[in-house]
């Protein structure tokens, strides 16, 4: 990949992604920045008063806090937390093949929120931003459920699916916003943010 022209802006200022997500790593490295990849882990705990917008931007902060005590002066990290948010409650990672199936009868042949908010910290300054993506699904039968969850075992993923495998391919009837969102990561966002970032340096 060639080599976005924000890197030039970006001069002297080194980027780190704060996470071990191979989406986002893909997605950063397909919008040709330079950056690390510097993954620590949090226990992705948040009150329960939380909806919406505010947890994933709530475990977006919280994925920054271990990289306050070691950043450099020219250095900016990158953490993010999507969300699966469908009638007041957030679907998290399934841990069963059980939950992921009753996540996905649950949305299924109706409407829901996927919210992602990316957190960029520096020494001086800390910044989140959150974008948000409307996604239909068409009725599921249990069969394409099942098979869906046997090939791609979802378990990492909120809302237990990803968009860009079998279940995306076949079963999202409608989407309103961004779909690099919806993978993880509002690219768009991120390039604007960054350049801001870096023309107010």
């Amino acid at each position: 990949m060639t080599k976005s022209p924000l890197n030039q802006k970006l001069k002297g200022r080194k980027l780190i992604l704060g996470s071990g997500s191979p989406r986002r790593k893909m997605f950063l490295e397909e919008m040709g920045l330079d950056f690390e990849v510097r993954p620590k882990s949090v226990e992705e705990i948040y009150p329960d008063n939380l909806k919406g917008k505010e947890i994933s931007s709530y475990l977006a902060k919280l994925k920054a806090d271990p990289f306050k005590e070691e950043l450099q002066e020219n250095e900016i990290v990158l953490t993010s937390d999507t969300v699966v948010w469908y009638k007041d409650t957030s679907l998290a990672k399934a841990s069963s093949k059980q939950e992921a199936f009753e996540m996905l009868r649950t949305l299924s042949g109706d409407w829901h929120e996927v919210i992602t908010s990316v957190c960029f910290t520096t020494i001086q300054r800390q910044k989140t931003v959150s974008a948000t993506t409307l996604v239909k699904f068409k009725d599921f039968t249990d069969e394409e459920i099942n098979f869906y969850i046997e090939q791609c075992k979802p378990f990492d993923k909120a809302g237990a699916y990803g968009i860009q495998e079998w279940i995306g391919m076949i079963g999202i009837s409608e989407i309103k916003g961004s779909y690099t969102n919806v993978v993880g990561l509002p690219t768009q966002l991120v390039y604007q943010t960054l350049t801001e970032l870096a023309l107010n340096h």
